[in-house]
């Protein structure tokens, strides 16, 4: 007989993070997890990528399916089952089976809620036309993919001007359509200031991308067979025959609230660092959980996969009776666009004057490596310091090959509690190929000395 009976809600990246360091610690525990999507233990990340042909099969996608799992680390991931409902009194939740419509209950000794997030979805009656998608999770992803590939769409729109929105713009102009992307704000990228999202709307409209900034969808049109063909926003009409809602994504926790389970003011489930919830042998982790802002000191909603992956092993390893603490989060993020590689970790301008920070900036531009080597390219660094301690609380960067990496550096001085000066004075690496013998990052920080 198994000592522990654990189920797990959820089997991306925080449910299986979790289920691999429980059977790491405990080999004879039942480890089951329920999962209502048809896949495991994939990267909704490179979505984009196998979209637009880089990548070129999902199944690249997934780390490990329910077969792997089930012969490899006896773990039992049970797919196209929803958990429906929570008794944390009895410790039971109740399953459905979304091939048989049939439900029935299981019991546990340990359970962990790993639902993930939603996607924001605009109430509008033709949101479900064929041709409109949200990608969330891999089969969305494939359904774009098929989608494209037989109805071959020449006109495409993408609502949401953030990462997701900024990565399938590359990926659609990759296959040869007509790429327009809206956003209701004045500007994309909002985790970044507008200095260096002015950038970043330079090099897509050169690239062929018609931004629409400042405008409202406020109807999706659909042709007699259900195909989208029309949208409309506060401003104007647009032919389409795509589109693709990148309108960001909200902590998928009504399971847990209507369990009884506390959730912070962001409707993401409360949590403490050992990722427990307000119930007894119930943790919470991934998007659906909040995470600490170490700088904000609160407790946030921020949706990344690195997030969602280390609190699957933080509460795996709770779980299984090994203490560990989450320390928090800067909200370190990466992406790209071409050959403009775009990050930014902890606090915006606009993050600090809302916090009450009192901060200094500096902006430098230099070259990612030494500008007399070949194909050496362009870099722009702007960092934010405490204007009374000095400590580095932000930074952001754009650039080429080699440029959105060294965020980590960033990060890394933002965690250490380090100076502008102590972050100048880092024993960093350089040779011509690969840096500056003034890294940019220390240029920066020099600036701020």
């Amino acid at each position: 007989m198994p000592d522990c009976k654990v189920i797990i809600i959820g089997g991306d990246a925080a449910g299986m993070s979790a289920a691999s360091k429980i059977r790491r610690v405990h080999k004879n525990w039942k480890i089951t997890v329920y999962e209502r999507s048809p896949h495991t233990s994939y990267s909704a990340c490179g979505m984009p990528y196998f979209i637009s042909g880089k990548v070129d099969s999902s199944e690249k996608l997934i780390a490990r399916d329910p077969k792997t799992f089930a012969e490899e680390y006896d773990i039992q991931a049970k797919v196209f089952h929803e958990v429906i409902q929570i008794d944390p009194g009895k410790q039971k939740v109740l399953v459905k089976n979304l091939k048989t419509n049939k439900s029935q209950w299981d019991t546990y000794d340990k359970l962990l809620i790993a639902t993930g997030a939603n996607p924001h979805k605009p109430d509008l009656p033709e949101v479900d036309s064929k041709g409109v998608f949200c990608l969330s999770t891999l089969q969305s992803g494939i359904d774009v993919f098929e989608f494209i590939e037989k109805n071959k769409p020449q006109k495409a729109s993408i609502i949401g001007g953030g990462y997701l929105g900024v990565e399938m713009a590359e990926a659609l102009l990759e296959l040869d359509m007509e790429v327009t992307l809206f956003d209701r704000n004045e500007y994309i990228m909002k985790t970044l200031d507008t200095d260096m999202s002015e950038d970043i709307c330079s090099k897509m409209t050169e690239a062929g991308v018609r931004l629409k900034l400042d405008e409202n969808l406020t109807t999706i049109e659909a042709d007699s067979d259900g195909y989208v063909n029309k949208i409309k926003t506060d401003k104007s009409s647009y032919a389409t025959d795509l589109v693709i809602l990148g309108m960001g994504v909200s902590p998928n926790s009504q399971l847990a609230q209507l369990s009884g389970i506390k959730l912070c003011d962001t409707a993401a489930i409360q949590i403490n660092s050992k990722m427990e919830t307000s119930h007894p042998n119930i943790w919470a982790a991934g998007d659906c959980a909040s995470s600490y802002h170490l700088l904000k000191e609160v407790h946030q909603f921020i949706a990344l996969g690195t997030i969602a992956n280390k609190h699957g092993l933080v509460a795996g390893s709770n779980m299984a009776g090994e203490e560990m603490e989450f320390r928090g989060v800067l909200g370190t993020a990466i992406t790209k666009f071409q050959d403009l590689e775009i990050a930014r970790t902890g606090l915006s301008e606009r993050e600090a004057k809302e916090a009450d920070i009192p901060y200094e900036t500096a902006t430098i531009k230099s070259s990612n490596f030494a500008g007399y080597y070949p194909d050496s390219g362009d870099i722009k660094v702007k960092l934010i310091i405490d204007k009374k301690s000095r400590h580095i609380i932000g930074g952001q960067i754009i650039g080429n090959k080699g440029s959105g990496k060294r965020i980590d550096v960033i990060a890394s001085a933002i965690m250490g509690k380090m100076t502008a000066f102590d972050l100048a004075m880092m024993d960093l690496a350089y040779v011509p190929p690969l840096s500056t013998v003034w890294d940019p990052v220390q240029i920066a920080a020099r600036r701020l000395i």
